[in-house]
């Protein structure tokens, strides 16, 4: 099944799919280390919803709602 990672619930892991936006942003994320195969989990939302936090290549990292929008996901089966 494949969502975007702002979607995610917490604790809701997934890999990339692709990043789909272009341009700077793109650059942004892909040197973050959301790049496609990468697996991320989600770990925490901010009490408003933004930003939210997850762990990728064994790293937190914090990421914009309208950035975790541009990222689509193959969500992880249990």
């Amino acid at each position: 099944m494949q969502k975007l990672l702002s979607d995610f619930a917490v604790s809701e892991s997934g890999k990339v799919k692709c990043v789909t936006i272009s341009g700077a942003i793109r650059r942004r994320l892909y040197d973050m280390g959301i790049t496609p195969d990468a697996l991320i989990t989600l770990r925490k939302v901010a009490p408003l919803g933004d930003p939210i936090e997850v762990t990728v290549r064994g790293y937190e990292l914090s990421l914009r709602r309208a950035e975790a929008q541009q990222v689509l996901m193959e969500v992880q089966e249990v």
